[in-house]
C-alpha cells in the first residue's frame, strides 16, 4: 500500500480519497495512555521494516521513519511508534500482543513476526499440504501471543469433501474456528473478513504455496502475482517475500507474512499447554503428580490412550513441542546472558584504557 498526504486526506493506491483516523488504524486507550507522556510526538503504525529505516502510516499519510538508538530489527510490522517532526522515532509503544519465533538458522536470535494483532489467520489447504502438527504449532503461537486463531483452509473447490479437513482442524482446539473456502470466491472471502472488522488487525501465516497471496489479494484488493501449483506435492510456489500491513476491504488491517519453512516456537510453553489442554486435564487425574505418562500405575493419560479417548500421536506431539520450546528458550536466554557478559567485559577494558590515558 502507498499513501501520500494531500490537504489532510489519505490517498490509497485505489485512486480513491478517504479520511483515516487513529482508531481506524487500530489505536486504542492502551496506546493513548502512553502517548499522553509525549503528546508533542506523532503516532505512526509501522507498515514495513527495512534494514536501515521503517515505514509508518499516520493520519497524515505514509512516511519513511528513522530510528535513533535501536536497530530496525527491534520493531515489527504492526507496532505503534512516536516520531518527531523530522520523522525520527522517539519511542516504541508497549505492544498489546506480539508474534515471534526463534529465527531460522543456527543462531539464537528472536525474530519478530508481527505486533498488535487481534486475529491470526492460520492458512493451510485442502490437499497434501494439510498437516495437523504444523497447525498445532501455529495455534500455540496464537495462544501465546493472545490472538484469536482462525484456521483458513484454502482450495476447497479442488477437493471432493472439504468438510473432512474442517472437522480435523476443528478438533485440535475447542477455542478456535476453522473454515474451508475458495479464495477466488468473494462471498467466501467476506466470511473470513467478518472475523476482523474495521479498526482491528489480522496476520496471515502459513507455509509457502498454500494460497496466502491469493487470499490476501481477495481480502485487500491488492493485485500481486501468484505462482502456480507444483504437481508433485500439490503446493504452490513462494510469492510473498516480506511482511507488510495492508488495509482490508472491510476497514480492518492485514499483515501478510512470507511462508515459513519452519516455525520454531519461543517462550511458548503456556501456548503449547493451552492447545493441548485435553492432555493436561488428563494429566491432572494421574495418581502421581510427577507422572511421566509412560508406564506408571494410575496414569490417566495412558488410560485414555488405551480407551481410545486420546491419540498416542497427540501425546507425543505435546511432548515434542514442550521439549523444543524449552530448548529454544533456554538457548536464547543463554545467548543473551553471554552478550551481556561480553558487553560488560568490553566496557571494563575501555574504562581501563581510558584510566591509563588519564594518568
Amino acid at each position: 500500500m502507498r499513501a501520500r498526504h494531500l490537504s489532510g486526506l489519505l490517498y490509497l493506491n485505489t485512486g480513491k480519497t478517504m479520511l483515516i483516523s487513529l482508531s481506524d488504524l487500530g489505536w486504542s486507550h492502551h496506546f493513548a495512555a502512553q502517548h499522553a507522556a509525549n503528546p508533542s510526538s506523532e503516532p505512526f503504525r509501522i507498515t514495513a521494516v527495512h534494514r536501515d529505516r521503517l515505514t509508518g502510516l499516520s493520519t497524515a499519510g505514509e512516511m519513511s521513519l528513522r530510528t535513533l538508538n535501536r536497530p530496525t530489527g527491534d520493531y515489527a510490522v504492526g507496532d505503534w511508534v512516536l516520531a518527531d517532526e523530522r520523522c525520527r522515532i522517539q519511542a516504541l509503544l508497549d505492544r498489546r500482543s506480539v508474534l515471534k519465533r526463534r529465527a531460522a538458522g543456527t543462531g539464537a536470535e528472536t525474530q519478530l513476526i508481527a505486533a498488535n494483532v487481534d486475529v491470526l489467520f492460520i492458512v493451510s489447504s485442502c490437499n497434501a499440504d494439510f498437516n495437523l502438527p504444523r497447525l498445532e504449532r501455529y495455534l500455540a503461537l496464537a495462544s501465546q501471543a493472545g490472538c484469536y486463531p482462525v484456521i483458513v483452509l484454502t482450495k476447497a473447490d479442488t477437493c471432493d469433501d472439504p468438510n473432512t479437513y474442517v472437522v480435523q482442524a476443528q478438533a485440535l482446539a475447542p477455542f478456535m474456528t476453522a473454515v474451508a473456502i475458495n479464495a477466488l470466491d468473494q462471498a467466501e472471502i467476506q466470511e473470513v473478513l467478518s472475523w476482523c472488522p474495521s479498526g482491528q488487525t489480522a496476520a496471515l501465516v502459513g507455509s509457502s504455496g498454500v494460497g496466502k497471496t491469493t487470499l490476501a489479494n481477495g481480502m485487500t484488493g491488492q493485485d500481486e502475482a501468484t505462482a502456480g501449483i507444483r504437481e508433485d506435492d500439490a503446493r504452490g510456489r513462494h510469492t510473498t517475500t516480506s511482511r507488510a500491513l495492508h488495509r482490508m476491504r472491510n476497514g480492518g488491517w492485514l499483515i501478510d507474512t512470507p511462508g515459513m519453512r519452519a516455525l520454531r516456537l519461543l517462550d511458548a510453553q503456556d501456548g503449547v499447554d493451552e492447545v493441548f489442554s485435553d492432555v493436561l486435564e488428563l494429566a491432572a487425574e494421574c495418581r502421581f503428580s510427577d507422572c511421566q505418562h509412560v508406564a506408571e500405575p494410575g496414569c490417566a493419560v495412558q488410560g485414555a490412550i488405551e480407551d481410545g479417548a486420546l491419540d498416542a500421536a497427540r501425546l507425543e506431539r505435546w511432548r515434542k513441542l514442550r521439549r523444543e520450546d524449552q530448548r529454544n528458550s533456554e538457548t536464547v536466554a543463554q545467548s543473551r546472558a553471554r552478550d551481556k557478559a561480553f558487553g560488560k567485559m568490553v566496557r571494563s577494558v575501555v574504562k581501563g584504557k581510558n584510566s591509563l590515558k588519564s594518568r
